[in-house]
């Protein structure tokens, strides 16, 4: 009968692992690419955005040549000091989608707001003059 062998890490590297995954010194939201769903009922389009880790101030939404852009940037600066080493991590985490709106909505009934993770976006159908630049505000 043949046995696994185990894998024994030496000191130094589980002192580095340690030292880098810790704690959650790097979070993972940094890391991910939301998820994008898009309904169309009742009159109205609802985009649904799931980006937990950002805060309101992190998205930008506007509507732009016919097309509505979602963008969100954040950055992280993490510092930690003991008595023998200092710690610095950056990390930033950004996206950008579009989606062209079709013809039959109307920029002043775009609205948007972001709770719990959660970017939504509500358009209400009627018309665009694709001439038209607006940033919707997030509430």
């Amino acid at each position: 009968m043949k046995t696994l062998e185990k894998t024994t890490q030496s000191p130094m590297a589980r002192v580095i692992e340690e030292f880098w995954n810790k704690d959650g010194f790097l979070d993972e939201s940094m890391k991910m690419e939301p998820t994008i769903n898009i309904i169309d009922r009742n009159g109205v389009y609802k985009v649904r955005v799931s980006a937990p880790g950002f805060k309101k101030k992190d998205f930008k939404v506007a509507v732009e040549g016919g097309s509505l852009i979602i963008s969100a940037e954040k950055r992280l600066e993490k510092k930690e000091e003991k008595e023998n080493f200092v710690r610095k991590e950056f990390s930033a985490s950004s996206f950008s989608r579009s989606f062209r709106l079709p013809e039959n909505i109307t920029l002043g009934h775009i609205k948007a707001n972001y709770k719990n993770g959660l970017l939504n976006i509500t358009i209400s159908k009627t018309n665009l003059d694709k001439r038209e630049v607006k940033e919707i505000k997030i509430r």
